[in-house]
């Protein structure tokens, strides 16, 4: 089976970085390609999405952006042709906004304190087919 590809992103000037990199680095640890492309704009991060031709899409929001950013990522996405990338959310996500945006089409949201297993056992269960998508 190929690695699982992963971009992983920081909204606009969102600049806390460390759960992204710790994300990253315990992935990267599980067997998985990350490409960590740090604070983009959705365009940006869409066009590494596509460049890449990742499987995954890791989102990192601790500033209280994700109700703007996330839903232009992810319509751009589906302008691109490439809703079939797995969108995950990490952070300081309220449940009413993680549940406005589980509707809208991110797979999964991950709070601060989430462990790091429980993340890359998703993204490899996501992979393997064994949660639906």
């Amino acid at each position: 089976m190929p690695k699982i590809k992963v971009v992983m992103a920081k909204m606009g000037f969102d600049s806390h970085y460390r759960g992204a990199m710790m994300v990253s680095r315990h992935l990267v640890g599980r067997g998985m390609e990350v490409v960590y492309i740090g604070n983009r704009l959705p365009d940006e991060i869409v066009c590494a999405v596509v460049d890449e031709d990742a499987d995954v899409l890791g989102l990192s929001s601790l500033s209280g952006n994700h109700m703007v950013m996330v839903p232009r990522i992810l319509g751009l996405l589906r302008q691109e042709g490439a809703d079939r990338v797995s969108v995950l959310l990490g952070g300081v996500v309220p449940d009413e906004d993680a549940a406005a945006l589980l509707a809208q089409g991110v797979d999964a949201v991950f709070g601060t304190g989430s462990s790091l297993d429980a993340i890359a056992d998703w993204i490899e269960e996501r992979a393997a087919g064994a949660v639906p998508g």
